[in-house]
């Protein structure tokens, strides 16, 4: 791994972008944001773009905002078809691109002018594989943006390594919107038809092939957080039985199939944290099936028991999440009363003992 404190990729000469550049754009009944997003992608510096929007059988005129947004830019082509899922809307658009680089954007986010040109530029000087870079998290109040001016080159599988360990220094993330892939990489490669949380595995099995990544710590994407009826502002649902653990599940197999035990003991170390955090969550809701989810995590969870050992002392692990895992598997309740003192009191004191030592 090597830091580049002020790092800066090299400005591109409009002559000089010959590389195509496609950008797939899946957008589903998103008619208010999907205008501001497909122009922040027309409106790049660099220029060579294929720019795929793939309308997903939308029904509230999102079709007819892409068509006119294609009339306007030769660069955009629109895909229409049914609804079939973000995943099948991706995949459609990544078996018509013909660019010698791949990236992704949610049609109701939006990016920054520079961003495929630096990524691009940096991804080229230093001869990666793939580039990621950082993102501003967008809510309703106010933006969150942690950028830090430096860039981070990973060798090997230290880019993967750095992404099953969560490392919030560097914001991988599942996110395919984050990563400029090589065309080569993403080989035979497609999303999950039919499924939520469909970058999880899509991005560990790509990222388990790039031999060298660069890490821009520049947030150039703008993800909306708490988007109405977004996928990632549903909680606890049906589909994170059905989708989200199993993907994780997924995850810790092709990890320990390609030889990295290891990394699928870190990878089970930050799922069996989520999981109790998905208890804590589903017993404070108000959810009609709020019972049903209950007895399902704990049954998940009391069902793993056996590969607790390993995980919760890996290397990346705190000994306090042991003691909590192993509080919840002899009494659920006393962990839950356990969670809502900490919440209350112990958390707040915390933050209250670091100001003090701040000043």
């Amino acid at each position: 791994m090597e830091i580049l404190e002020g790092y800066r990729p090299s400005v591109e000469a409009v002559c000089g972008q010959e590389d195509l550049i496609s950008i797939v754009i899946a957008a589903y009944n998103i008619a208010e944001y999907i205008e501001r997003g497909v122009a922040s992608v027309c409106g790049q510096s660099y220029r060579n773009l294929e720019i795929l929007v793939v309308d997903d059988g939308s029904t509230d005129g999102t079709g007819a905002l892409c068509d006119r947004i294609a009339s306007r830019d030769g660069r955009v082509r629109v895909i229409h078809k049914e609804n079939g899922g973000l995943s099948d809307a991706r995949n459609a658009g990544l078996a018509q691109a013909r660019g010698d680089y791949i990236a992704f954007v949610d049609g109701d986010d939006w990016i920054d002018a520079r961003m495929y040109e630096d990524m691009l530029s940096a991804l080229k000087e230093r001869r990666a594989d793939a580039a990621v870079c950082r993102y501003r998290q967008i809510y309703r109040d106010h933006t969150d943006d942690g950028s830090v001016d430096r860039a981070v080159v990973f060798e090997g599988q230290e880019a993967l390594e750095q992404y099953v360990r969560e490392t919030e220094e560097y914001a991988i993330q599942n996110a395919a919107w984050n990563k400029l892939y090589r065309r080569e990489i993403l080989d035979g490669l497609t999303f999950p038809t039919g499924r939520w949380y469909e970058d999880i595995m899509f991005t560990t099995v790509a990222l388990s092939r790039v031999k060298r990544c660069i890490y821009l710590d520049t947030a150039y994407y703008n993800y909306i957080i708490d988007r109405e009826g977004s996928i990632m502002n549903a909680r606890i649902n049906s589909r994170t039985f059905t989708d989200q653990i199993p993907a994780y599940y997924e995850k810790t197999a092709f990890l320990e199939k390609m030889g990295r035990r290891d990394l699928a003991e870190i990878h089970d170390y930050f799922f069996y944290k989520r999981l109790l955090l998905f208890y804590s969550l589903t017993e404070r809701s108000q959810s009609e099936e709020k019972a049903e989810f209950l007895e399902k995590l704990t049954q998940i969870i009391r069902k793993d028991s056996s590969r607790y050992e390993k995980a919760f002392t890996c290397p990346a692990a705190d000994p306090r999440d042991y003691r909590k895992m192993k509080l919840f598997l002899k009494s659920p309740a006393r962990y839950s009363r356990r969670v809502r003192m900490e919440e209350r009191w112990m958390i707040p004191l915390k933050a209250k003992i670091k100001g003090i030592l701040k000043k």
